[in-house]
């Protein structure tokens, strides 16, 4: 049977209310505010920040920012440890029985995201579903609702040893598979059993064959991690396509990492006349934004989930300089900063992001900021590696399974350049080809970089190094969580050596 039409009637509610954004988006993000610190007025932080002081101001964005300085999340560690040891209105009130673990991999140890009930109620459910409903309103054609999604979870499986009763650590996806309504299991798949298996060497087959036999109308995930199970299902099978073991496969919800890398080897794989991919912006810390239009015309923020954005314009450092929705400048680049029912308070994420529009505002992820290389002046961002990237494969005919980059420094008569480490899934033609596309694609993205290079006087051609198939997986499963997962991702740019010489040992 196919469910849409109902779908359609039960989401259309969801999809209007964001019509009224453009005009009051700076309304809506001020009673976001206002509610979040009510709520934390009486935890340990909320006292020690006067939150009390701060709702009775008659400008609490601007005594908020005074009162709490922006934090990364080595400064909300000891409250986040008290949490998992079974204490109460922390930073949020009430207990908090679920965290999401990250490997923390630029701190050397695991982050643990607190995931609140309200996160839950407020954040995380409502914005999955502010998806679906972007997507109705994108596609009317739609049948999504005609078969079955499949969503590629994570595990609980943690090193974290809570002394609080209850307390359940791993990666978002399994805290949201765990708790989610019982009537969404109906459309659906794997079994939640499947969803949880921690051992991703037994997981991996049981994901494809599982999927095999399914109806599948959706998938969700992140690219790098899924083309695994699609590719495993392929093999499995002895089919050519995706769009031949599921002929009703028309969206794939994607988020985590740039798609750019992979667009090319999904669009080969499904049906190009029907199938989608619909961007989202969803973190362990929240869910941000979603495609909101068939062109994906930047992101559509969510500003009316639980969470008030700052956004810190790119080299300051001061917390005052930060502005809310309604100082942002399209064009700009931009610190996310984020003030959650997780108990988040002004909280760096570590994401930049490019404002694309403003009424309502859209926003493009540019990358990380701990993610570029300026070893030698050059300014390299994520964004412009992931579209050099996916230059190279055009070019070329591969498939790239995994990458970083770092810089390579002058040594003796050589000069610097930037080294890439790639796993492939499918080689390169002519490597020499994907190495003289990527820095040509670098030279035309960013001037800094092009000066660089200009006459190979400064700055020689990058390096392109094959790692063995695996070893991504090795290294990933030795940094702070000890495991892999469908959540864990690699850091693509790095502005010293410590990734890359990790990964040549």
């Amino acid at each position: 049977m196919n469910f849409t039409p109902l779908a359609r009637i039960i989401f259309r509610k969801a999809g209007l209310r964001t019509d009224a954004w453009a005009s009051e988006s700076e309304e809506i993000q001020l009673r976001q505010l206002r509610w979040l610190i009510f709520k934390g007025a009486d935890t340990e932080f909320g006292r020690k920040h006067n939150f009390e002081s701060i709702l009775a101001n008659p400008d609490p964005r601007r005594a908020f920012r005074e009162n709490v300085a922006i934090g990364e999340y080595e400064y909300f560690r000891p409250y986040v440890m008290k949490m998992t040891d079974g204490q109460r209105d922390i930073l949020w009130p009430g207990y908090c029985y679920n965290f999401a673990q990250s490997s923390g991999t630029s701190g050397g140890r695991s982050k643990f995201i607190p995931i609140t009930r309200d996160s839950l109620r407020v954040n995380h459910f409502p914005g999955a579903r502010d998806v679906m409903a972007q997507y109705l309103r994108a596609f009317p054609e739609s049948r999504i609702f005609s078969g079955k999604g499949m969503i590629l979870g994570g595990s609980f499986e943690t090193r974290l040893h809570p002394k609080g009763h209850n307390v359940k650590a791993g990666d978002l996806s399994a805290t949201l598979i765990d708790t989610i309504n019982p009537l969404v299991n109906l459309f659906r798949i794997p079994s939640k059993r499947i969803a949880l298996n921690p051992d991703w060497t037994t997981k991996l087959d049981q994901l494809a064959k599982s999927a095999i036999g399914a109806n599948l109308t959706n998938i969700s995930g992140v690219p790098s991690w899924f083309l695994r199970v699609i590719l495993r299902a392929l093999e499995i099978s002895g089919k050519e396509k995706a769009s031949d073991l599921w002929p009703n496969l028309e969206v794939f919800f994607h988020g985590g990492i740039s798609f750019d890398p992979y667009r090319e080897e999904y669009t080969r794989i499904t049906d190009a006349e029907k199938m989608h991919f619909f961007e989202t912006y969803n973190a362990s810390e929240g869910f941000f934004a979603t495609q909101s239009s068939p062109e994906n015309d930047g992101l559509l923020l969510l500003i009316d989930n639980g969470i008030y954005y700052e956004f810190l314009p790119i080299g300051c450092h001061d917390g005052n300089d930060a502005v809310g929705i309604e100082g942002v400048e399209k064009g700009r680049i931009y610190e996310l900063i984020i003030t959650a029912c997780n108990g988040l308070w002004r909280y760096s994420l570590g994401d930049t992001v490019e404002i694309v529009d403003t009424n309502p505002v859209k926003i493009r992820i540019a990358g990380r900021t701990h993610s570029f290389i300026n070893a030698f002046g050059e300014e390299l961002m994520e964004n412009n590696a992931e579209r050099a990237i996916a230059d190279a494969c055009a070019a070329t005919g591969a498939n790239i399974r995994n990458y970083t980059a770092g810089p390579l420094y002058a040594h003796g008569r050589e000069k610097g350049r930037h080294q890439w480490l790639i796993e492939w899934d499918a080689a390169p033609s002519d490597i020499n080809l994907f190495r003289d596309t990527l820095d040509a694609s670098l030279k035309e993205l960013n001037s800094d970089y092009a000066a660089k290079r200009s006459g190979d006087i400064f700055l020689d051609p990058p390096q392109i190094i094959t790692l063995p198939e695996g070893a991504f997986d090795k290294w990933l499963s030795q940094q702070g969580s000890g495991k892999l997962g469908g959540q864990r991702k690699i850091p693509r740019l790095r502005n010293d050596r410590s990734i890359i010489d990790g990964l040549l040992g």
